[in-house]
């Protein structure tokens, strides 16, 4: 199992790290957000032991950028913060599990187990003929690979995880923008790529525009 550990406390961030490796895990170290950003976009890991309190990043933040960006890597929050309001943000911001400083080595073990065991049982998405694999983030249709670009990919997983509910433009925009909306056109752009992609000529729709209300993937009606 491959963990990813972002934290600040570089003593701790010891312990934790010989334990793991102790356990039978292997294990990369990220001492800020930024630096968790850039690891987490170029390696799958199958979990994260994410500190809240990071410098250059917050670990909010990181996270609420993570499920926007599509990567579903398990979360496990850390934290010193042990109010109900904290935890709740941290659900909101997309964390699987939360543990309170200071914890004992064996529960935080115990807890990435459970994460990886329940995240293997969640890799996929399907609907109808359209097949999602979120731990390489690829897509497929009937056996057709989708060629998406970042924000496409985006888009996609957000839809095909509410679906078949209907996510109003103002909410896609702010999970594929969370540093601020786009310009005018941008979001037009996306939803006409994905749907290029998605919807060739003599398969039925999957993604629907739905006037007044805002976009949805559910199986369509053949042409």
């Amino acid at each position: 199992m491959l963990v990813l550990l972002v934290e600040d406390d570089r003593d701790l961030a010891a312990s934790v790290l010989e334990y793991l490796e102790a356990e039978g895990f292997e294990a990369d170290y990220a001492g800020d957000g930024d630096t968790a950003w850039q690891r987490l976009q170029a390696t799958s890991y199958d979990a994260l032991v994410l500190d809240l309190g990071l410098p250059r990043r917050d670990g909010l933040d990181l996270c609420q950028s993570l499920r926007a960006a599509g990567i579903a890597t398990p979360c496990l929050m850390l934290t010193a913060r042990d109010r109900l309001d904290d935890k709740l943000a941290g659900f909101a911001a997309g964390a699987d599990d939360y543990l309170i400083k200071p914890f004992a080595l064996a529960e935080l073990t115990a807890r990435l187990r459970a994460l990886g065991l329940r995240h293997r049982h969640r890799q996929d998405l399907d609907i109808a003929e359209l097949h999602l694999d979120l731990a390489r983030r690829q897509a497929s249709r009937g056996g057709r690979a989708l060629e998406l670009g970042a924000k496409e990919w985006q888009l996609l997983v957000e839809l095909a995880r509410a679906s078949p509910a209907v996510l109003s433009r103002e909410q896609l925009e702010d999970r594929l923008w969370p540093d601020g909306p786009p310009s005018e056109n941008a979001f037009k752009m996306v939803v006409y790529r994905l749907r290029l992609a998605l919807d060739t000529e003599g398969e039925s729709p999957l993604l629907h525009t739905l006037r007044g209300q805002g976009f949805a993937l559910r199986p369509g009606e053949r042409p």
